[in-house]
């Protein structure tokens, strides 16, 4: 039999009710409306389904049968609509995000902030690994997309994204005063003794790439695991560090580093986003997208 799926609704919403007025106003059609699918539906499976009573309907024994093996895929039906517009009213869903540490806690954190204020009952994972693995982790889909930064060498069947332009730079404390207000060759950097962030990062990647495009090799007395780590041991006048100038606005105003700056000037990047292109992102990940583009605009 092929039979229009809304006359097997119109059979639930009058054998839930009991009465056809009520399942009129459940369905928000008219009472004939609702009679005339009845009498179609039973027409088309060949017996009666309901039997008139004062105080409604009632099912037949055939009805009942049908009934009991219809209930089932129809609320699972209804739940599947229910569960689908909450989705896209973020009413249900999850956002899963790949970053760095450094990445989730000096730019992520304040966009989830307001994202979780605006829409509670998302639920929000994190996954913090290094880029290749959450590359991995996104083609297996336990990830929506990636914030990371850029360039990133990424594979074909992923697209990036730009969200914010950031700025790289060598950081001092008072201990090295003589270069405070300097523009230092780059070539001189060599002298000082440098705190990288260890090979790997993007951001170490960065400051290497453009080195050897000035033929220039840094020699660092300290490589360390993460920015803060880098932040920390510049502080306490350990060496020269490395780090993003917009992750240090606090300790660049208040005094305890200040901006080594060098010629030729570092050039900026990116922090951006990535997902694979054949993956249809989710409408938390697109609301929280037009989140971080509003803000940094």
């Amino acid at each position: 039999m092929n039979i229009n799926f809304e006359l097997y609704k119109t059979f639930y919403s009058v054998a839930k009710n009991k009465n056809i007025t009520k399942a009129a106003h459940e369905l928000m059609i008219s009472q004939p409306a609702v009679s005339k699918s009845i009498k179609t539906l039973e027409e088309q499976v060949g017996c009666s389904l309901f039997i008139r009573n004062k105080y409604g309907v009632s099912l037949t024994e055939e009805g009942e049968t049908f009934y009991k093996n219809i209930k089932p895929a129809i609320e699972m039906i209804e739940h599947a609509e229910e569960t689908l517009q909450e989705t896209l009213n973020l009413d249900y869903g999850t956002l899963s995000i790949g970053v760095s540490n450094t990445l989730t806690r000096k730019y992520l954190l304040p966009y989830i902030k307001i994202f979780h204020e605006q829409h509670p009952k998302i639920k929000i994972k994190i996954s913090t690994s290094p880029t290749f693995e959450l590359i991995t982790q996104a083609r297996n889909g336990l990830i929506d997309f990636i914030i990371l930064n850029l360039p990133y060498e990424l594979p074909t069947d992923f697209k990036e994204v730009n969200l914010k332009e950031v700025n790289d730079c060598f950081i001092a404390n008072d201990d090295w005063n003589e270069l405070k207000g300097k523009t230092v060759p780059l070539e001189e950097m060599k002298k000082y003794p440098l705190i990288l962030i260890a090979k790997g990062s993007n951001t170490r990647t960065f400051l290497d790439d453009f080195c050897e495009k000035n033929n220039i090799i840094l020699m660092p007395e300290m490589e360390l695991a993460s920015h803060s780590l880098v932040t920390s041991f510049t502080k306490i006048g350990l060496g020269i560090g490395y780090a993003t100038k917009e992750f240090l606005v606090n300790d660049l105003k208040d005094g305890n580093l200040f901006e080594v700056k060098t010629i030729p000037t570092i050039p900026s990047r990116q922090i951006g986003a990535a997902y694979l292109k054949q993956k249809q992102l989710n409408k938390a990940s697109l609301t929280f997208f037009e989140l971080l583009n509003n803000v940094e605009k």
